[in-house]
């Protein structure tokens, strides 16, 4: 066998391998890392949404900016929440099975909001079908695929599934917010549950759930036999929680990514719309420039994981919050009806950092917690979405209450000054080099 085919190593399976262990122009790990690509894009539709219908659902129905954020909160929770237990379902029932129901809860979400008339059930349909769906699909997800397909090169592949949502942005973003100009809300939302529903024929054929399925390696690795389904996945992933909450690095992860999500998802991907729409800006206009955030997050987090081979993971968190922190500081200065160049600068720089955290944090988990890092990373991800969650809320209400989003702003920025400190005294495991994997 040619060791350039099938790995990034010399690397022979055993000699009672499947005959599947031929030459492949392309190893199999990457087409498995391109239908997750495409699955995350799928099922990030309906992020894109929320933020471009506070206007639209306020108009229509009368619910206040807090209701409709309370609903975004649930779903983000949700999301982070159901994660780690994600993670610990795919070890039992395989990834395409829980992927593909997945995608169908978030396809009944956002189409039986069509006929929704109350808001307790924008948030059963928002918050309920739709945060379950994508936290089934979130980054642990990724560090999933990862983990089993990849030994080599695993930071620049987290970094390029972590974008995955970026790209679902930057497709969507501008496509829903012409469709609520032109059509209303109602066509966005049938939209994005198509979008969903496209996505899982090719999870079922492409997709598999462990590199031994195909008779191969993974890239970069030795030949395994793939392990029998773990049962007891919830509480597996409830013991790894109580197992990582009694040590130290696992609080400063998850605080600093509770902060993380705070100052993305929470905040910008919620309220910047509805922000820019307070100055005048219009909403196809504001929809934009988060779109181009979508195009600038894709670089920052493939460079982002490139680095987080290559460099120490607490340092590189360390820069990315607080130079994030210091960006949001100068956002209220910017908003204006019209979009001027600062206002560009700063979309372009926030989206170089909007991901870059992700690389680093996974790799940090890695390092910390071994086997158990991507049900781990799953829990540090639930603090993502909880930090999400509670902005997406409180910035509603404070926009209520001050008729401004600037306190939010300010608030936000000075939390990401302390994430930057939390990230440098997470203590390094004796031994290791900084770098997730080496590079190979």
């Amino acid at each position: 066998m040619n060791p350039t085919t099938e790995s990034a190593a010399p690397l022979a399976p055993p000699p009672n391998a499947p005959e599947k262990h031929r030459r492949r122009r392309v190893h199999r790990a990457w087409i498995v890392a391109a239908v997750t690509f495409v699955t995350i894009i799928g099922g990030a539709a309906f992020n894109s949404l929320p933020g471009l219908l506070f206007d639209p659902l306020q108009d229509e129905f009368g619910w206040s900016r807090g209701q409709i954020g309370l609903a975004v909160s649930v779903d983000m929770a949700l999301y982070g929440l159901t994660a780690p237990f994600a993670a610990a379902l795919m070890d039992r029932f395989g990834i395409r099975r829980v992927v593909a129901v997945a995608l169908s809860a978030v396809a009944a979400g956002a189409l039986a909001s069509v006929w929704m008339t109350a808001a307790w059930q924008l948030m059963l349909y928002w918050g309920v079908l739709v945060g379950l769906g994508t936290g089934s699909m979130a980054l642990a997800f990724s560090a999933t695929v990862t983990n089993r397909w990849f030994v080599a090169r695993r930071g620049l592949v987290t970094g390029v599934l972590t974008a995955a949502g970026a790209s679902g942005q930057l497709v969507f973003l501008p496509l829903c917010a012409w469709i609520v100009d032109r059509h209303g809300w109602r066509p966005a939302s049938v939209t994005v549950a198509l979008a969903a529903l496209v996505v899982v024929p090719f999870v079922w054929l492409l997709m598999r759930d462990h590199p031994a399925d195909v008779g191969l390696a993974p890239y970069g690795g030795a030949y395994a036999e793939k392990p029998a389904p773990a049962r007891g996945a919830a509480g597996r992933a409830v013991r790894v929680l109580f197992d990582a909450a009694r040590t130290g690095p696992f609080w400063l992860l998850a605080g600093s990514f509770a902060i993380c999500g705070a100052s993305t998802n929470g905040l910008i991907r919620t309220h910047f719309v509805p922000s820019a729409h307070d100055h005048h800006m219009p909403i196809t206009a504001a929809a934009s420039l988060l779109a181009v955030i979508g195009i600038f997050d894709i670089i920052g987090t493939v460079f982002s994981g490139w680095l987080t081979d290559r460099f120490d993971a607490r340092r590189l968190l360390a820069v990315y919050y607080a130079l994030r922190g210091v960006s949001l500081l100068f956002l209220p200065f910017l908003m204006q009806a019209t979009v001027e160049p600062p206002m560009v600068f700063f979309i372009v720089f926030y989206g170089l950092d909007w991901v870059a955290t992700v690389p680093p944090t996974l790799a940090l988990c890695r390092e910390q917690y071994g086997e158990d890092s991507a049900i781990v990373f799953g829990w540090v991800l639930a603090s993502h979405q909880v930090g999400a969650a509670l902005v997406a809320f409180l910035g509603g209400v404070a926009r209520d209450t001050f008729g401004t989003y600037d306190v939010v702003w300010y608030a936000a920025g000075a939390l990401c000054g302390v994430a930057a400190l939390m990230a440098l005294v997470i203590r390094r495991v004796r031994g290791a080099a900084g770098a997730a994997v080496p590079a190979g």
